[in-house]
């Protein structure tokens, strides 16, 4: 797996949010300098090397975040749970899911194997770059050919 492909493919999954409001969600695959908001982008990852003999699966645990405006708490937070949640149009989890193809299809692309949203946590405000955000990071699970 090469993590960069991940990296970018889970970004272009998440970008099929759809949000209650008007304004659309940006997405990277990398940690950017500044946000859009609300933004969504990969961060740290760990790897699993050879979880089968030879090379042939590795396990990556990503870590995604996704950072939402200030302008009003509560609809901010509104928006957030949106992405949160665990279905709906606003749903990340659904969109970047719907990235794993059909089985026996290779997920996000043929970037990996298969993946899942394991959980959401650190719900809470963020500082990026010296701006305040409303956030919270999503955890994945990808495995995948061992490169």
């Amino acid at each position: 797996m090469q993590m960069s492909a991940v990296r970018a493919a889970v970004a272009e999954a998440a970008s099929a949010v759809v949000l209650p409001v008007a304004a659309k969600l940006t997405c990277t695959g990398y940690t950017p300098d500044a946000v859009t908001e609300p933004h969504f982008f990969t961060g740290e990852y760990s790897v699993e090397f050879d979880r089968t003999m030879r090379r042939g699966l590795d396990s990556a645990e990503l870590t995604c975040r996704v950072l939402v405006g200030l302008a009003d708490d509560e609809v901010a937070q509104r928006i957030l749970d949106g992405l949160l949640s665990g279905s709906g149009p606003a749903s990340l989890k659904q969109a970047i899911e719907a990235a794993r193809g059909a089985p026996g299809q290779a997920a996000l692309g043929g970037a990996a194997d298969d993946l899942q949203v394991m959980r959401v946590q650190g719900y809470r405000w963020y500082e990026h770059q010296g701006a305040q955000y409303i956030g919270a990071e999503l955890i994945l699970k990808i495995i995948g050919k061992g490169d």
